[in-house]
C-alpha cells in the first residue's frame, strides 16, 4: 500500500510540472511561428506568450506550479550565461582597443547615473533606482546581434566597434552583479566592502581563468577520440555546472560561474562544436526563460505604473544613444558611425532581465520594477531594428544642420585621435612588471589556500603532517616563485632603458620588490604551517634551494607557460572574429573573407579580377593554410579556401560581398592576426618627396601600401601609382609593421 501511495504522490507531484512545461513551450512555440512571419525579434514572442500563460490573463489556460518555473529559469539563466561565454572570451576583451571600451564605459556610467536620478525623482526607493540604473546601462547582445544579421550590416564599419561594446559591457554587467550583490546585503554603500568585492571577483577571475585554461583545454585533448557529440555535450555541462558550485561556494552568483566556464571553453579548439551542440539547450531554457519574464508581468500593475514604463522608454532610447555617440565620438571615431553606433546600442535586454531577478531574488527591490523593466525592454526591443535603419539618413541630416566649425572639429579631433602612436619604452616596461606580479601573486595565493583548506586537513593528523603539506606546496610553487621574482620580462626595453641614469634606480627598485615579495609570500606559506620560530629557519633554506637550482626552476616554469600559452593560442587559426581597422576620418576599414572551394573566381590572378579598378577595395593579405602573402602583388593568385583581407568603404565592402556571394561566397572567417596594421604617417622624409608612389618603392622596400592621402586638408582613398608624394603629406600606409618602421626611420 506504500509503495502505491508513493507512487501516486509521486505522480500528482510530476503532472503540474510536466503540463506546465507543455503549456510554456506549446506558447512558445506559437510565439515563435507569429512573431517569425512578422519578421521581429523573437524574444519579444517569448515575453508576450510568457504573459498570455501566466495568471494574470483569464483567456488562456496558465500554469499551476509557478515555483516550478522559477527552477525551470534559473536553468535557463545559467546555460544562457554559459551560451553568452560561450561566445565571449576573454581574449576577445583584449583585442577589443580603446574605441570600443570608451564607448561602453561612456554608456554604463552615464546610464548608471540618469537611471538613478529618474528613479529617485520618480519617487522610488533607494535599492529600487540603484538597480534601475544599472539594469539600464546595458544592451542586449541577442537583439543586436539579431538586428545585424536581419538588416546584413555586420560587415559595416560601426558594427564592428557596437560588437565591441558589448563585450565589454557583458564582463562589466558581471562585476555590476557582484557588486548589487554585496550592496542588497549589507544595504549600505560601505567602500571598503565594495573594494573588496572587486578584489575578490578579480582574484578568482584570473586564478579560474588561469587554471581553466591550463587544464581544460589539455583534457579534452586528452579524451577527443573518445567524445561522441552525446559526449561532449554531457562533460561541457559538466564543467558548466562544477564552476557553477565552485562560484556559488565562493559566494558569487550561479550565473557568473557559468559564464566564467563558458569563456574557458571559448578558448579550445572544440568550442564551435560545443557552442553548436549546446545552441538547442540554449534555445529551449532560453525561451522558457524569457516566457517566464513575461508571466511576470501584471497588466494591473503595467496600468497603474505605465507614465514610468513610458518615462524609462524615452530615457533608454535617447539615453543610450547619446551616451553612447559621445563615447564614440571622444574615442576618436567620426560623426557617421558615432550616430550609427549609439542609435544601435538603443535598448536593454538579458542581462537587464538576470539583474532585475537579483534584485527580487533577493528580496530588495519593488515588485513593480520587474514587468516595469520587461516593459521598456519589450518597446526597445521593437525600436531596434527602426533605430539601426534611421542611423545613417539621422547622421547626414546631423552633417547638414550642425555648424561647419563643429563638423571641421569633430575631423580634426577623430584624425588626430585615431593616428597610431605607440607606447613608450617605460610604459612596456612598468606595463609588463605589473601584469608579471598580479598574475603570480594570484597564482601562488591560490595554491597557498587550495593547499592549506584541502592538502593540509588530509594529512594533520600525522606527524610530519605540516612540513610534508609545506614541502609539497613550495615545490608547487617553485616555478612560479622563480618567474615572480627573477624571470626578465621586456627585456630589449629594460636594456633601453638602463642606458639611460634615471631609469637605472627605477628598474632596481622594480627587480628588489619583485624579489621581496616572492620572500614574502615564502614566509606567509611557512607561517601557517609552523611556529614563526621554525618558519624563520625554514625559510632560510628555502630561500637557498631557492637560488641554487635557478635553471631548473627556469626550465620547468617555461613548460608550464609554454603549455598555458599553446591552450590560450590552439584556437586563433580557426576562430570566426572578423577584425577591423580604422582608416578615419574616411570610411575606409578592413574586413576578413573567404573564397569559396568551387567559387569561380579562384585560380585568377588579381590582374585579372581588377578589384581595385572595379570596385575600389584593396587586399591587404592572403593567408593560405600556414602560409601569409603580405601585401600581394597584381600577379598573385586566389585559390579555394584563401582567406583575404579587403580595405574598403562600407559601401565597397558590401558591393564586393555581392560579388562573392555571385560566385559562391562562403561566410567569412577569422585569421591568426597577421603582422599587418594601418598606420598613419606623416611624410618628413626627404628622399620621398617629389617621387610618385610607385618610385618611392613602400610596397618593394617596406612591403607597405599607401590606401589614404591627406594634403592640405583634401583626402584621397586609394589614390593612383602615379600621384606624387609631396612634403607634410599624411599617408595612410598598410604592411608589416616592423618593415614600415625600419623603412621610414631609415
Amino acid at each position: 500500500m506504500s509503495t502505491v501511495a508513493t507512487v501516486a504522490e509521486a505522480s500528482q507531484h510530476l503532472t503540474p510540472l510536466i503540463s506546465d512545461l507543455g503549456l510554456i513551450l506549446m506558447t512558445a512555440g506559437i510565439a515563435v511561428l507569429v512573431f517569425k512571419k512578422l519578421k521581429q525579434p523573437l524574444v519579444l514572442g517569448y515575453l508576450i506568450a510568457g504573459f498570455l500563460a501566466g495568471n494574470h490573463i483569464d483567456f488562456f489556460p496558465s500554469v499551476t506550479d509557478p515555483k516550478s518555473v522559477d527552477v525551470w529559469a534559473e536553468i535557463g539563466v545559467i546555460i544562457l550565461l554559459f551560451s553568452l561565454g560561450l561566445e565571449f572570451s576573454f581574449k576577445k576583451l583584449m583585442k577589443v582597443g580603446g574605441t570600443a571600451s570608451i564607448t561602453a564605459i561612456t554608456q554604463i556610467i552615464t546610464m548608471v547615473i540618469m537611471g538613478f536620478l529618474v528613479g529617485q525623482w520618480l519617487g522610488w526607493k533607494q535599492m529600487d533606482s540603484i538597480f534601475l540604473g544599472v539594469i539600464l546601462s546595458i544592451s542586449s547582445t541577442t537583439i543586436i546581434l539579431k538586428t545585424f544579421d536581419e538588416l546584413g550590416v555586420k560587415a559595416q564599419k560601426f558594427a564592428g566597434i557596437v560588437i565591441g561594446s558589448l563585450i565589454v559591457q557583458d564582463i562589466v554587467a558581471i562585476l555590476m552583479m557582484v557588486l548589487l550583490s554585496t550592496v542588497a546585503v549589507s544595504q549600505q554603500f560601505s567602500g571598503s566592502e565594495l573594494m573588496f568585492s572587486v578584489l575578490k571577483l578579480v582574484f578568482f577571475l584570473i586564478a579560474w581563468f588561469v587554471g581553466g585554461i591550463f587544464f581544460i583545454p589539455t583534457l579534452l585533448k586528452k579524451i577527443k577520440h573518445l567524445l561522441t557529440d552525446e559526449m561532449t555535450l554531457i562533460v561541457s555541462l559538466a564543467l558548466c555546472l562544477m564552476m557553477v558550485i565552485l562560484a556559488s561556494n565562493a559566494g558569487f552568483s550561479p550565473a557568473l560561474g557559468a559564464f566564467i566556464m563558458g569563456s574557458i571553453i571559448a578558448e579550445t579548439t572544440q568550442a564551435e562544436h560545443i557552442e553548436h551542440l549546446i545552441k538547442p539547450i540554449k534555445d529551449l531554457f532560453g525561451a522558457i526563460f524569457f516566457v517566464s519574464v513575461g508571466m511576470l508581468i501584471d497588466p494591473k500593475m503595467l496600468y497603474e505604473y505605465a507614465f514610468p514604463v513610458v518615462v524609462l522608454t524615452f530615457v533608454t532610447i535617447f539615453g543610450q544613444s547619446i551616451s553612447s555617440t559621445i563615447g564614440a565620438l571622444i574615442s576618436g571615431q567620426p560623426l557617421k558611425q558615432s550616430v550609427q553606433t549609439g542609435m544601435s546600442l538603443s535598448q536593454i535586454g538579458e542581462f537587464s532581465f538576470i539583474i532585475a531577478t537579483l534584485g527580487m531574488s533577493m528580496n530588495v527591490t519593488s515588485k513593480f520594477l520587474y514587468p516595469v523593466v520587461v516593459a521598456v525592454s519589450a518597446v526597445t526591443t521593437f525600436t531596434t531594428p527602426f533605430m539601426v535603419k534611421m542611423a545613417t539618413p539621422f547622421s547626414a541630416y546631423l552633417e547638414r544642420k550642425l555648424p561647419k566649425k563643429w563638423l571641421k572639429n569633430i575631423t580634426r579631433y577623430s584624425t588626430n585621435t585615431q593616428a597610431i602612436k605607440s607606447a613608450s619604452t617605460w610604459q612596456v616596461v612598468l606595463k609588463a612588471y605589473i601584469l608579471q606580479i598580479v598574475i603570480h601573486t594570484i597564482i601562488i595565493l591560490a595554491i597557498i589556500l587550495l593547499s592549506a583548506k584541502f592538502v593540509l586537513p588530509l594529512v594533520e593528523n600525522s606527524k610530519f603532517g605540516n612540513a610534508i603539506t609545506a614541502l609539497i606546496t613550495i615545490i608547487v610553487l617553485a616555478p612560479f616563485l622563480w618567474a615572480l621574482s627573477l624571470r626578465r620580462v621586456a627585456v630589449k626595453e629594460v636594456e633601453i632603458l638602463r642606458k639611460e641614469r634615471k631609469y637605472k634606480g627605477p628598474i632596481m627598485m622594480m627587480v628588489l620588490f619583485r624579489m621581496g615579495l616572492a620572500i614574502f609570500y615564502i614566509g606567509f606559506l611557512l607561517n601557517i604551517f609552523f611556529s614563526p620560530l621554525i618558519a624563520f629557519f625554514a625559510l632560510v633554506t628555502a630561500i637557498a634551494a631557492y637560488v641554487f637550482f635557478p635553471k631548473k626552476l627556469h626550465s620547468q616554469y617555461l613548460k608550464i607557460e609554454n603549455h598555458f600559452l599553446q591552450n590560450l593560442n590552439n584556437r586563433d587559426i580557426i576562430k570566426i572574429d572578423r577584425k577591423y581597422a580604422s582608416l578615419t576620418p574616411w570610411d575606409g576599414h578592413m574586413t576578413t573573407f573567404t573564397i569559396a572551394k568551387d567559387s569561380n573566381i579562384a585560380g585568377k590572378t588579381l590582374q585579372e579580377l581588377r578589384l581595385r579598378e572595379e570596385m575600389g577595395i584593396n587586399i591587404a593579405f592572403i593567408k593560405r593554410g600556414e602560409i601569409m602573402v603580405k601585401i600581394p602583388t597584381k600577379n598573385e593568385r586566389l585559390f579555394p579556401g584563401d582567406e583575404i583581407c579587403v580595405i574598403g568603404t562600407d559601401a565597397q565592402v558590401k558591393e564586393f560581398k555581392g560579388y562573392l556571394h555571385q560566385h559562391e561566397f562562403e561566410p567569412p572567417k577569422n585569421v591568426e592576426k597577421p603582422e599587418i596594421i594601418l598606420q598613419q604617417l606623416e611624410l618628413n622624409k626627404v628622399d620621398l618627396i617629389g617621387k610618385s608612389i610607385s618610385q618611392s618603392l613602400i610596397r618593394e622596400k617596406a612591403n607597405g601600401m599607401v590606401v589614404g592621402i591627406e594634403r592640405n586638408g583634401k583626402r584621397l582613398l586609394n589614390p593612383e601609382s602615379d600621384l606624387v608624394l609631396q612634403k607634410d603629406d599624411i599617408l595612410w600606409v598598410v604592411g608589416d609593421k616592423k618593415r614600415m618602421n625600419q623603412f621610414f626611420a631609415e
